[in-house]
């Protein structure tokens, strides 16, 4: 059993932003899978489930803010009945990470985002499994929250979209080869 959460915030004035592209992979990872995610208002999240060879997968998108996503994981735990938190992937956004890069891996630090401090307040862990998706960082440390919720526009709006496929491919890996397989693609 697989629980891969996409962070994003929600409403339409985020859609498409830097922030939104874990959100945005999970999303297009269910629309690939033909899986519909619905609103669970216990789980504070859109969720579906799919069937995969390794069993069954569920794909959730946090409804709270970004700030808050911890808010949805006990819920989202026990509809899964996972113990082992390695079995949580979370998928996010990565100022530290060059666009178009992406790195697949249990633990870390947090790296100043809110998401997943969020998270790990609420698992009282960091040891869970991330794909971290680049979006680079802004040209200064003031512009980091604008650069995050902000939609990029052209060619980078597009690069954007790239990434997101890249993350989707990389999810696709996971739920049909496994974790360790997945990670030695990703991080090649």
């Amino acid at each position: 059993m697989w629980l891969l959460v996409g962070l994003a915030n929600p409403g339409a004035q985020y859609e498409g932003s830097r922030h939104n592209v874990g959100g945005d992979a999970v999303r297009l990872l269910a629309e690939r899978r033909h899986a519909t995610l619905s609103l669970e208002r216990r789980q504070r999240a859109l969720t579906a489930s799919v069937s995969t060879s390794r069993g069954t997968v569920t794909l959730a998108v946090p409804t709270t803010f970004m700030n808050d996503s911890g808010e949805a994981m006990p819920a989202l735990l026990r509809r899964c009945s996972i113990e082992d938190l390695t079995h949580l992937v979370v998928v996010h956004d990565e100022l530290d990470l060059e666009p178009g890069r992406l790195q697949l891996r249990v633990g870390g630090g947090l790296a100043g985002h809110n998401g997943l401090r969020s998270i790990a307040a609420t698992l009282n862990t960091q040891e869970f499994a991330r794909l971290r998706i680049g979006i680079g960082k802004p040209p200064t440390k003031e512009q980091g929250a604008d650069y995050v919720l902000r939609r990029p526009s052209g060619a980078r709006r597009e690069a954007l979209r790239e990434n997101v496929v890249a993350a989707t491919d990389a999810l696709e890996r996971l739920l049909d080869d496994g974790f360790e397989e997945a990670q030695r693609w990703v991080n090649a």
